[in-house]
């Protein structure tokens, strides 16, 4: 399922209502057998009127099997291009749901973190809204979309307009209201809305500026932090390639392989689609269009209902 393009159709939604976002918006081992047949036993019998002594085989210890590591099978981050769209449960993933459980995390909740294009207007909003047709095949997802009403059309308190990676670490960017002092956008949303899962996804970023690295380093630290609060971090990649080579990408992917967490590959799912996802009018490489939101929000709905019912079930 996760590699087919989704049968959803939505009914109209208010693109008047949505403001335009700024373009600022801102991973022969040969066998080991051993050859040679059995030596015999000899009998040793001395010339003398002794008894004969008969030898015989002293007992081999008997040796343990070493233990084989179970082969990791996962396809590699320089492959996450041809990554599922939809992943499936981890064993990190079982984890951290059990921690979540011990530490009392809402499992009716999930937080959006990120930059503009994890607003509510254009990712996921439309599910609370009741604007969307869920196929045949799909029709199980509604559970999920009960599970977690209220938090689809909802703007976190790590959502904003420009917010990048590292933005989202600090209390300089805080909402001062609703926010404790001290407390960055991440640590405030994991506070208020306390949640089982958070899609991760910040997508823009300056490399002439800053370089991939500190993009990686600044997002291990986000993951550190939802993953000690209990909650489930689901990667998105990315539609776009405005830093060349893929190198976010890449990073997300990598995290995502190095702690063994849940993917939701939107730049596979988005190849299909008219300008590979992206908006052709703004034309600034990065925002993606309307159709796009839609099928991006589907994908993630699939993506949330998949680890839902997994780790619920089987966690």
């Amino acid at each position: 399922m996760a590699s087919k393009k989704l049968l959803l159709n939505t009914f109209s939604i208010l693109i008047g209502s949505i403001i335009l976002l700024s373009g600022a918006c801102a991973s022969k081992g040969a066998e080991a057998a051993v050859a040679g047949a059995d030596q015999p036993a000899e009998s040793v019998a001395e010339s003398t009127n002794m008894p004969e002594v008969i030898a015989t085989e002293t007992p081999e210890p008997t040796q343990t099997p070493l233990s084989t590591a179970t082969p990791d099978t996962r396809m590699k981050p320089e492959d996450w291009q041809n990554w599922p769209i939809i992943p499936e449960v981890t064993n990190k993933s079982r984890e951290i749901y059990a921690l979540g459980r011990e530490l009392g995390v809402n499992p009716n909740a999930f937080s959006k973190i990120g930059d503009c294009q994890n607003i509510k207007e254009s990712f996921m909003g439309l599910y609370d809204l009741k604007r969307y047709y869920l196929a045949p095949e799909q029709a199980d997802w509604q559970e999920t979309i009960d599970n977690f009403s209220g938090f689809f059309n909802r703007d976190g308190k790590a959502i904003e307009q420009g917010l990048n990676v590292a933005a989202a670490l600090s209390p300089l960017q805080a909402d001062p209201e609703e926010c404790q002092a001290g407390e960055s956008p991440l640590a405030c949303e994991l506070r208020v809305a306390n949640p089982s899962f958070a899609f991760v996804s910040f997508e823009r970023w300056w490399p002439d500026v800053t370089p991939p690295d500190q993009y990686e380093k600044y997002l291990r630290m986000v993951l550190d932090t939802i993953m000690a609060h209990g909650t489930v971090p689901i990667l998105i990649t990315k539609a776009d390639n405005v830093e060349g080579n893929h190198q976010l990408n890449y990073i997300i992917a990598k995290l995502a392989y190095e702690y063994d967490l849940p993917l939701y590959n939107w730049w596979r799912a988005a190849q299909p689609l008219p300008y590979r996802g992206l908006d052709p009018e703004r034309n600034d490489g990065f925002h993606i269009s309307t159709e796009a939101w839609t099928e991006r929000s589907a994908y993630a709905l699939g993506t949330l209902n998949t680890l839902w019912k997994g780790l619920r079930d089987n966690g």
